[in-house]
């Protein structure tokens, strides 16, 4: 058991730090609202997990994997919604009429949008579902109930998450005096922007 469970730590551990959509967006709500828009950002993200382990446990998500229709409207939805917010970024960038009046300040606030994001983007991802259902199962005893095991498994994975994200969230706003100059925020909103709506067009465009 302890040697299953280091197993899983590296491999989710290797799994959070790889690039995907939860860094693109801690990095976009962080600059767009400081600490606290990251930080909150990262809660909704790392909750949505505990929605992937009650799938797989329960076993929804193999109804999920293996019926084209649920699979595709779901991939649908969550390419529409990655879209929708770059989308966002690049309403943002173009929105500076001059770089002047750009102030090196973080926006405005709201708990309610960043753990919406946050949480939304994370359950919206057919691909986390996939992996949950494929990978979970197999540090899960038949002896023992497997929806408790997948919450201890995911509980772990929150806590790994939870870490790696709160150091790329210090990561940027150490770097206050380097991102948060104008132009460097206006091109990095450009550029989370366009790699969300590519995420969400590669994820749309992908076939099961």
């Amino acid at each position: 058991m302890p040697h299953e469970l280091l197993t899983f730590t590296l491999a989710i551990t290797l799994l959070t730090m790889t690039p995907g959509v939860d860094t693109m967006l801690i990095i976009r709500n962080t600059i767009r609202g400081g600490v606290k828009d990251g930080l909150v950002s990262s809660l909704g993200i790392c909750s949505g997990l505990f929605v992937h382990a009650s799938l797989s446990a329960l076993g929804i998500s193999a109804i999920l994997l293996y019926s084209t229709t649920a699979f595709t409207l779901l991939k649908i939805i969550g390419a529409i919604y990655l879209v929708w917010l770059g989308f966002n970024s690049l309403k943002t960038f173009y929105s500076y009429k001059k770089i002047k009046e750009i102030k090196a300040n973080h926006g405005e606030f709201s708990f309610l949008r960043s753990i919406r994001e946050g949480f939304m983007s994370n359950v919206l991802n057919p691909k986390t579902i996939v992996f949950y259902m494929a990978f979970l199962p197999q540090f899960i005893s038949p002896e023992h109930s497997a929806l408790l095991q997948s919450m201890l498994l995911a509980s772990l994975h929150f806590i790994i998450a939870t870490i790696w994200q709160g150091i790329l969230i210090y990561t940027i706003c150490k770097a206050n005096g380097f991102i948060l100059r104008p132009r460097v925020r206006k091109s990095l909103d450009f550029i989370s922007g366009t790699v969300m709506i590519g995420l969400g067009v590669k994820l749309f465009l992908t076939h099961k």
